[in-house]
């Protein structure tokens, strides 16, 4: 099976170039070209199809200089653009996501992310082309279920060793609700899990760029630290 041609759609030039390498690094896949711009992007996509080699997935940033990312995917459609959409983007809104699957984006990873992340959604993407290659009719509901679940359903063995995607979902929504912040002794209250195991759960939402970190300074001793949900991008 020939290697899936993928756009690299980001404003940002540095982390154009590390999203390029993480899907050259990706067997299977391949950099078609990197745009920073929506008028870039249609140049390329249009260039590739005119040469009779479509680009078969597009990595999109949502906030572009000269326009909405998901404007593009609209745009695209209207021109009869077949390439697939995952939106890579640190735009957590949810209208923003529902917009999304209304637009046809396949998948949505949120930035900061790491290669291995990326690699996931990709090679669960290649598994979705895979499933869905044949020609002809679906054998049944089976099948399409699987085709949809291979590409949707997260791999939640991506969380670092000894946490759990419930504990984390219990611990960010305390943090979330939190307006002014907690400690980790504060989230482990709320939470109802023990202050260490708050505090590695808080220091993972600010490893991936959810949660912020910051010193508190008492009347005496040492300053304690605290946690606040990182606002949303503008």
């Amino acid at each position: 099976m020939n290697d899936i041609d993928v756009l690299v759609v980001e404003d940002d030039p540095v982390a154009a170039a590390a999203h390029a390498l993480y899907v050259e690094r990706t067997p299977g896949f391949r950099v078609a070209g990197t745009a920073h711009s929506c008028a870039e992007a249609l140049r390329l996509l249009e260039r590739a199809r005119a040469a009779g080699t479509p680009v078969g997935l597009t990595l999109l940033d949502l906030h572009l200089p000269d326009g909405h990312g998901l404007q593009l995917c609209r745009t695209l459609r209207a021109a009869g653009h077949g390439t697939d959409i995952i939106a890579v983007t640190s735009a957590r809104e949810l209208a923003t996501v529902r917009q999304a699957v209304s637009a046809g984006v396949v998948q949505y990873l949120l930035k900061p992310f790491s290669s291995a992340s990326l690699r996931d959604r990709l090679d669960r993407y290649a598994r979705y082309r895979d499933t869905l290659a044949r020609t002809g009719e679906a054998t049944g509901q089976d099948e399409v279920d699987q085709a949809f679940a291979v590409l949707r359903t997260p791999d939640r063995t991506a969380l670092p060793k000894g946490l759990s995607a419930e504990t984390l979902d219990t611990v960010a929504a305390v943090l979330r609700a939190a307006a002014d912040g907690l400690s980790s002794a504060g989230a482990a209250t709320a939470a109802g899990v023990s202050r260490i195991t708050a505090r590695r759960y808080l220091e993972h939402l600010v490893d991936t760029g959810l949660a912020l970190r910051e010193p508190r300074y008492g009347q005496v001793g040492r300053p304690e630290l605290h946690y606040r949900w990182r606002p949303p991008a503008r």
